[in-house]
């Protein structure tokens, strides 16, 4: 093949395009996400999406009346204690109003990214509006995505003096992510106690009717129940998730209408609790012990608040506000005040209040809903546990570990058989270990409000940066939050010994493991980047590299998103010969949800052309699964290919051409040093586009890197780039030039015919001799024994095994 005609590239196109087809429903949700919050929906679409919100986001929340009272009394009530529950009624209506329905509802929903919701989301938001991100791998090209939003300060302006106080010193980026860790580890010990709790709380109905069963039977159901949710995992939610908003519709209209037949047959006087006078008088009334129990019980009636911000998915904002607002939110009232009601009139009954007050005629039908909407709660807070795992696996803050993707339509469901079993260990040995529900309690409050003590300092910095919000408004916010959360959290700590301990000892497991990794592969990276090797070393070597050049095509995995890595001068120092066509690939996450498909690759050339020397950045959001790539290699060829043909094409332009780069490159851009400087374009490819950079030749390996859009034309982008090409090179004389890239073609697809080898580098991670113990410990020991149990790169990049070569090294840190 001399050459790609006009006809070939756009066969080669349709080809590529049809092949992506497969990928189709996967594209059209990620779509789906990035237009979500652009899009104003209609009255009755947002309704069905509130629908729908039911049962993702208010499980938990909305089963805590399941456990909130006998927590808050575990000692009974006495007579004579009336106004107590009158008192702990209005805690809960008050707690209620400001943390779910004002801090989060209407405040912190708001720093959603794009959909996505979480400690790591706010991370992410704030890693694109300063330079806080501890692996220094981003480019300014990154900014360019679609998806990459981001906000601009004035040079004196309040936002931009934070954000430079924050990128001042390294210490202060290090505190953040130590922030965002501990509540990640938190959520994570939530994903623990939420199954544990709900699944006992609801199993705990079968004893209602029979007051001589056994508290072992009810755990065994429990852990009965537990084994078979945590079993059925693997298949994923998108057959049975439909079921999930009409069980938690149908459960909170059994509370609601529970608790407004208690308040009518039982007590009417606890409507009174609305008068915050009486929180007050409850703080009067109880002993200094006694209130700290109590408020460490009203804490788990804003359990899984925290939860509604993480499984935030696929819903509007709006969406959200109006299932709380409308459902959610007076349900839980009806039924806080309802069983109030209930135990005024029955004080003897707290410990089981939510069974006992509902009417026998609807007991069975009410324990199955009850057991059902337990279920849905867990698996909300599995599927957000999942999600975590993947996030901080993005951001290189955990070990590599197996994600399924359990549906080809949803982006978010996912599935990590190592977290899972994990989850359900701990949860059977919370629930058999424990036994009632008081002392899980106190654990599952102590994760809560470490959580939401986490989201309330990082709403700081996102008000600052990203809304630009007064300093009164953030002011207030803090003061109302930290008001109403700070003596929650003191209540919980001081339960530490009665359950309270078991987040802590989770959450300190889980963030010594992602610390340890983060760490590492920060000084690791830090390495290869010190250690990288020299252009013009590579350029002293000549076109073949001062070995044999043998057929085939080498692609060499690094980290590093510029600049050649020092695995590929141990290999050609070591090895007598090396691949005629050398990719260097760097599959890099960024601080973004998700990077579209057509914006994911970026390629240029290193060196002189005669070297045949590539980079392709494969650029990937925190929801994006690599594994969804299932040609990896074929759409790295295709993309050097692209590159090649697009090469040629851009050094057939003048700079009176609508295409001319200097007239189009951004300021601040870079024109590269030496003649040329780096040129871009974009071509579209049906639904797919390959975004390259093309630079001509010898001088391509500056480190300026850019991308700038072709300007704007009626003609589609591709066919113009093949007429602007086709015509400049008839007037301009470019036969030498098509000739070269037509040769060149030939050339890299006879080297793809004679196979491809795989190049990975198996480094070994080690403690400078003059190290302290404790780095030793955690870099010779914890890093090595992770590194070792994690999934190998071959796994996640998919490489077969008979064109995989390891090269190893050792990296002294």
């Amino acid at each position: 093949m001399a050459s790609l005609s006009e006809s070939e590239l756009t066969n080669r196109g349709t080809m590529w395009e049809l092949d992506q087809n497969l990928d189709q429903p996967m594209d059209e949700e990620a779509g789906r996400l990035k237009n979500m919050y652009r899009e104003k929906f209609s009255s009755a679409l947002l309704l069905r999406l509130a629908f729908q919100s039911l049962g993702v986001v208010f499980g938990d929340l909305g089963t805590s009346p399941l456990y909130v009272f006998y927590n808050i009394f575990p000692r009974g009530i006495g007579e004579g204690e009336d106004e107590d529950v009158i008192g702990a009624l209005s805690l809960i209506i008050y707690t209620l109003t400001l943390i779910p329905l004002l801090k989060y509802v209407f405040v912190v929903l708001r720093a959603n990214d794009n959909g996505q919701g979480g400690t790591f989301a706010l991370y992410s938001l704030l890693c694109r509006h300063a330079k806080i991100n501890t692996i220094p791998n981003q480019h300014r090209t990154d900014e360019e995505l679609t998806t990459y939003s981001r906000q601009t300060y004035e040079e004196n302006s309040v936002a931009a003096k934070i954000k430079r106080w924050i990128e001042s010193h390294a210490y202060k980026r290090n505190i953040l992510l130590i922030l965002v860790l501990i509540g990640t580890c938190t959520a994570i010990g939530d994903g623990i106690l939420t199954p544990a709790i709900s699944v006992l709380s609801a199993s705990g109905g079968i004893k209602v009717q029979n007051q001589n069963m056994s508290t072992d039977v009810v755990v065994l159901v429990a852990v009965v129940i537990l084994i078979g949710l945590f079993s059925m995992q693997h298949y994923g939610t998108d057959k049975v998730g439909w079921l999930f908003a009409p069980i938690v519709l149908l459960w909170f209209i059994l509370i609601g209408s529970v608790g407004a037949i208690n308040i009518h047959k039982y007590d009417s006087s606890v409507l009174k609790a609305y008068n915050p006078m009486y929180i007050y008088r409850f703080f009067r009334r109880r002993k200094n012990s006694d209130v700290w129990t109590s408020l460490g019980g009203i804490m788990l009636s804003i359990t899984g608040t925290e939860a509604l911000f993480a499984d935030l998915c696929h819903f509007p904002v709006l969406a959200i506000q109006i299932a709380f607002t409308l459902i959610v939110f007076p349900c839980l009232l009806l039924a806080y005040t309802g069983q109030a009601a209930y135990i005024i009139s029955n004080k003897t009954h707290v410990a089981d209040a939510f069974y006992r007050s509902i009417p026998a005629a609807i007991y069975w039908p009410a324990f199955i809903i009850a057991t059902a909407a337990a279920i849905v709660a867990s698996q909300a807070t599995i599927s957000a546990t999942y999600s975590i795992i993947k996030q901080a696996l993005a951001l290189g803050c955990f070990p590599r570990v197996k994600i399924v993707h359990t549906s080809k339509k949803f982006l978010g469901q996912i599935y990590i058989p190592d977290i899972n079993w994990i989850l359900l260990v701990l949860c059977i040995a919370v629930t058999a270990g424990f036994k009632n529900q008081s002392q899980i309690g106190n654990a599952y409050g102590t994760a809560v409000v470490i959580v939401m003590l986490v989201t309330t300092f990082l709403m700081v910095p996102i008000m600052l940066l990203v809304w630009k919000s007064h300093w009164i408004l953030v002011v207030t916010f803090i003061v109302l939050s930290l008001m109403v959360e700070v003596p929650y959290f003191v209540a919980c700590i001081l339960k530490i010994d009665q359950g309270g301990w078991v987040p802590l000892v989770v959450a300190t497991a889980f963030f010594l493991i992602m610390y340890v990794w983060h760490f590492c592969t920060v000084k690791r990276y830090e390495f290869e980047m010190h250690s990288k090797v020299s252009m013009a070393w590579i350029l002293g070597l000549g076109p073949s590299l001062g070995l044999v050049r043998v057929p085939g095509i080498g692609f060499v995995y690094t980290e590093l998103a510029s600049g050649v890595p020092h695995i590929f001068s141990h290999f050609i120092t070591n090895l007598p010969a090396i691949h005629s066509v050398v990719v260097f690939v760097c599959v890099k996450y960024l601080p973004v949800y998700t990077v579209p498909t057509e914006e994911r690759f970026l390629v240029r050339r290193i060196g002189p052309r005669d070297f045949h020397m590539f980079r392709c950045v494969a650029r990937y959001g925190y929801k994006d699964l690599h594994k969804r790539d299932e040609d990896f290699e074929r759409m790295l060829f295709d993309c050097v290919l692209f590159f090649v043909r697009l090469e040629s094409m851009m050094e057939g332009y003048s700079d009176s051409d609508e295409f001319s780069v200097p007239e189009q490159a951004p300021p601040g851009s870079g024109s590269g040093s030496g003649r040329g400087g780096p040129a871009a374009a974009f071509l579209q490819g049906g639904e797919r586009t390959c975004s390259t950079m093309c630079s001509n030749g010898e001088l391509s390996f500056s480190s300026q890197d850019s991308i700038v859009p072709a300007a704007q034309s009626p003609a589609p982008r591709g066919l113009r780039l093949l007429q602007c090409s086709a015509s400049a090179s008839a007037s301009a004389g470019q036969a030498g030039s098509c000739g070269t890239v037509g040769d060149e073609l030939e050339f890299l697809n006879r080297c793809k015919d004679a196979g491809v080898v795989h190049i990975l580098g198996n480094t070994i991670v080690r403690a400078r001799r003059d190290s302290g113990v404790v780095k030793k410990l955690a870099v010779d020991y914890m890093y090595a024994f992770m590194r070792r149990m994690c999934r190998e790169n071959s796994v996640i990049f998919n490489v077969p095994h008979e064109s995989l070569l390891n090269v190893g090294q050792i990296y002294y840190i």
